[in-house]
């Protein structure tokens, strides 16, 4: 990951640089702090992790970094069901994404087959840079609740038509 830190600096730098842009300390430590985490990240996460290391920035400054580096390809803005989430996405410009909709989980989805049929489609008029793709379902763990709930109520159907039973036989 050090690495790709390294690379990521370089880029910001090399664009600073060439649109007389200024390289100013707080984009860097933004950087660093994206590039930090290893899933999604809400700009309240990210100004958080700024606070924790003594460096905080203000609201503005982090949505106009941001915006910056998703001019760069440096982060993807996901917009979720549940809010706004980023990514630090230098490592890998194509997504794919699992989004339960009933906990919002999301997580990452390995699909080469998807990658390669995008990889190899002819668009007229148009370069391709990167995709996003979301997958929207219910997760292994949302479906093991649903179905106990499911039973749980089954249950106290089964029992209650008991009961009724026996107070209508009284």
């Amino acid at each position: 990951m050090d690495d790709v830190k390294v690379e990521v600096k370089q880029i910001l730098t090399q664009y600073l640089e060439q649109n007389n842009m200024r390289k100013t300390v707080e984009r860097f430590a933004v950087l660093n702090a994206a590039y930090s985490f290893d899933t999604f990240f809400t700009i309240e996460e990210l100004n958080e992790l700024l606070g924790r290391n003594s460096f905080p920035v203000s609201r503005a400054t982090l949505y106009n970094t941001l915006k910056l580096f998703q001019t760069l390809q440096l982060v993807v803005c996901h917009r979720l069901n549940d809010g706004t989430k980023y990514e630090a996405t230098y490592t890998h410009r194509s997504n794919c994404h699992q989004i339960c909709t009933i906990c919002g989980k999301v997580s990452e989805l390995d699909s080469r087959k998807i990658a390669d049929a995008v990889d190899n489609t002819r668009f007229k008029r148009f370069r391709r840079e990167s995709f996003s793709l979301y997958v929207y379902g219910i997760c292994s763990s949302c479906q093991a609740k649903m179905t106990r709930e499911r039973n749980r109520k089954s249950k106290e159907k089964v029992a209650n038509k008991k009961t009724n039973i026996i107070n209508n036989r009284k």
